[in-house]
């Protein structure tokens, strides 16, 4: 089998139990795409991330592919109807990154509100020469309307976050949820509503071409001119043009974004260059202990999938 990037030793020596290993030895650099179509030909699995395209070119070089393994939640990077004509089995790693990745996107909504990033530069670049009533001033948070845009594991885990700052939460999603509304108080709320009446607006949704730039130049026109939106789902979710100019002029306050409609972002990208949006590298679930419980349960999907047993997240079923 073949791993698209460097793991951790604990969890190669467990699939070396199984089968034999080939690996992409760059730790933070993604293997090349035509290194990556030459490994697929004839393994039986595959462990990828997210970086990989696993789309119908790489997958007409496959053979004897049985499982791909990705070390996700989304898998938007894979052709699953074209795997699933091949028999081959896709895998995720739901449930285990939850939490981490709501801790960021609270992080991301109070950095953002409270202007930390831009007040960390002000303050390192030696412009904090004196204490003033509305130096960077902020959007508060306690109390504020919050809008959730797709409601699974990590919406849930947010609205938990947000209920210990007595938010209004109100939430958008494909169908409603009564138990989780009647459970934490929260509101259903179709799109338009939500966009209008929230302080922040935080996407939560998996990524598809149904989806792709959900938000767009009408949806950020109807938000207030002080809400603030955050991404931490999938960059094709936003029109990223869109986002800048309503940024620029000042449609809406402010962005924290933790993904990009190209990754990695490219520095000219003129998102990058307003001080009214937050930026991260894609680091949702950046917690050692949670990238590790990822890494783990993709292994599991793979073993047990090779081994003929059921894989514990598949995303698709065969016949």
């Amino acid at each position: 089998m073949y791993i698209t990037r460097k793991l951790p030793e604990s969890i190669v020596k467990k699939i070396e139990n199984v089968c034999d290993v080939r690996m992409w030895a760059e730790k933070d650099k993604p293997v090349p795409r035509d290194v990556l179509l030459r490994e697929i030909e004839e393994v039986d699995g595959l462990y990828c991330l997210l970086t990989e395209e696993i789309d119908q070119e790489a997958l007409s070089y496959t053979k004897n592919l049985k499982v791909i393994a990705n070390m996700a939640v989304g898998y938007n990077n894979i052709d699953v109807v074209e795997a699933t004509k091949k028999g081959i089995i896709v895998t995720n790693t739901p449930g285990v990154l939850s939490e981490t990745t709501a801790d960021l996107t609270f992080a991301l909504l109070m950095a953002t509100a409270r202007r930390i990033v831009e007040a960390d530069v002000y303050l390192r670049n030696g412009e904090w020469e004196s204490w003033s009533p509305m130096q960077l001033t902020g959007q508060d948070i306690y109390g504020a309307t919050l809008g959730v845009i797709g409601m699974g594991r990590i919406g849930k885990a947010l609205i938990k976050r947000a209920k210990g700052f007595d938010m209004n939460v109100q939430y958008y999603n494909r169908s409603r949820k009564p138990d989780i509304e009647k459970e934490y108080k929260i509101t259903y709320s179709n799109l338009d509503t939500l966009l209008k009446e929230s302080d922040f607006v935080c996407i939560l949704i998996p990524y598809s071409s149904e989806v792709h730039h959900l938000i767009g130049k009408r949806e950020l026109s109807i938000m207030k001119d002080s809400a603030i939106l955050i991404n931490t789902a999938r960059g094709g979710i936003v029109d990223e043009n869109a986002l800048f100019h309503a940024l620029k002029s000042k449609i809406i306050w402010g962005a924290g974004l933790d993904v990009f409609e190209e990754e990695p972002v490219s520095l000219e990208n003129p998102l990058l260059s307003l001080s009214n949006v937050v930026t991260l590298p894609h680091i949702g679930s950046a917690s050692k202990a949670t990238r590790l419980k990822m890494a783990h349960l993709a292994t599991e999907n793979l073993i047990d999938t090779l081994r003929d047993k059921p894989a514990i997240t598949p995303v698709n079923e065969l016949e």
